[in-house]
C-alpha cells in the first residue's frame, strides 16, 4: 500500500513538472509575441491621424480589451491555481473554452493592436497570438489526454478548445488556488500594460520625425 502511495505522487510529481514545462513554454511564447509585435509596429502607424476621433477611440477600446484581457487571466488562475495538473478544471471560464488563458490574453493583444489606433493592428495581432498558442494548445491536450484519459475526452468534447460558448458557463469550484500562481499571472499580464506609454511614445516620436513611418494600417 505503501509503495502505491509513493508510485502515485511520483507520477503527480512528474506530471506536475512536464506541464511546468509547457507552462513555461507559454510565457515565453507570450513574452516572444510581445517583443516581436513592438519591433513589427515600431515603424508603423495607423491611418487615422493621431489626435483623430478614431484615432483615440480605437485607442480607449484597446485599453478595455487590456484590461478584460488581465482581469480574464486572473479569473482563470483563481480555478486552474495548480490543479491543472492532478484535476480536471471544469468551473468558470474553463467551462466555456477549454483554454481561457489562452483566450483572454488573445483578447489582451487585440488591446495592443489597438494602442496603433489602427484596427487592422488589433485584429491582426490577436489573430497571430492564438496561432501561436494554437500550438501550445495542441501539444498540452496531448499531455492532458495521457495523464487524465476518459474525464479529459469528455471534457474535450462538452466544451469548445477556444471560442467560447457562454451558454455551457458554469460557476463549479474553485478550490484551493496558490496566491502565487495569480501573482504570476497578474505580472505576466502586466506585460500588455507597457504598450500604452510604448505606442504614445512611439506616435511622438513619429510626428516629431524621429521615427520614419515605413507603413500605414488602416
Amino acid at each position: 500500500m505503501l509503495n502505491e502511495v509513493k508510485s502515485a505522487r511520483a507520477e503527480q510529481a512528474q506530471a506536475r513538472r512536464a506541464l511546468g514545462r509547457y507552462q513555461h513554454a507559454r510565457r515565453m511564447v507570450l513574452a516572444a509575441l510581445v517583443v516581436v509585435m513592438f519591433a513589427a509596429l515600431l515603424f508603423g502607424q495607423s491611418a487615422f491621424p493621431p489626435e483623430s476621433v478614431p484615432h483615440e477611440t480605437i485607442e480607449m477600446v484597446g485599453v478595455l480589451l487590456i484590461f478584460l484581457g488581465i482581469a480574464g487571466r486572473l479569473w482563470s488562475t483563481l480555478y486552474i491555481g495548480g490543479r491543472k495538473s492532478s484535476e480536471v478544471v471544469t468551473g468558470g471560464p474553463y467551462s466555456i473554452t477549454r483554454n481561457p488563458l489562452y483566450v483572454f490574453s488573445s483578447i489582451a493583444a487585440a488591446g495592443v493592436g489597438a494602442q496603433m489606433g489602427s484596427i487592422t493592428a488589433a485584429i491582426g495581432l490577436a489573430v497571430i497570438c492564438a496561432a501561436a498558442f494554437h500550438v501550445v494548445i495542441l501539444r498540452e491536450e496531448t499531455f492532458l489526454k495521457e495523464t487524465f484519459g476518459t474525464p479529459f475526452q469528455a471534457y474535450m468534447a462538452r466544451v469548445p478548445r477556444f471560442f467560447p460558448k457562454l451558454s455551457l458557463y458554469q460557476e463549479g469550484d474553485t478550490g484551493s488556488f496558490k496566491p502565487r500562481l495569480l501573482r504570476t499571472t497578474l505580472l505576466d499580464g502586466l506585460l500588455f500594460l507597457v504598450a500604452i506609454p510604448f505606442f504614445e511614445s512611439i506616435d511622438g516620436a513619429q510626428q516629431s520625425g524621429i521615427l520614419p513611418v515605413l507603413f500605414r494600417f488602416p
